[in-house]
């Protein structure tokens, strides 16, 4: 059992950053999905469980980077260049693989979720 406590959303202007946390309780391998009212959860991005591959979606490529401090066990999503279309429910997610997916179906553990909304 991994639990995930996810901080960091809120309201940002676009064009703006905002970083999210996610502390686990445990190393694994872990990523972030998103999902906005009425639409599919959405791989975002993950990291492995050594830090060494991160994976992302080509949406946020670019503007997004996964990065882990596993002396606190936490992972952080630095979203930069922000966009309305970014307004969703982020949610941390893990897995016992060594890699990380892009299928939700994938990831067995899953945070509680922090809302970012970007402003136009």
């Amino acid at each position: 059992q991994v639990d995930l406590v996810e901080s960091g959303g809120g309201l940002v202007q676009a064009g703006g950053s905002l970083t999210l946390s996610c502390v686990a309780s445990a190393r694994s391998t872990m990523g972030w999905f998103r999902q906005s009212p009425g639409k599919e959860r959405d791989f975002v991005g993950s990291i492995s469980r050594t830090g060494h591959t991160t994976l992302y979606d080509d949406s946020v490529r670019g503007r997004f980077t996964i990065s882990r401090d596993d002396a606190r066990n936490t992972m952080y999503l630095q979203m930069n260049s922000l966009k309305p279309e970014d307004t969703a429910v982020y949610y941390c997610t893990a897995n016992s693989r060594t890699v990380g997916s892009k299928l939700s179906t994938e990831y067995e553990y899953w945070g509680q979720g922090t809302q970012v909304t970007v402003s136009s």
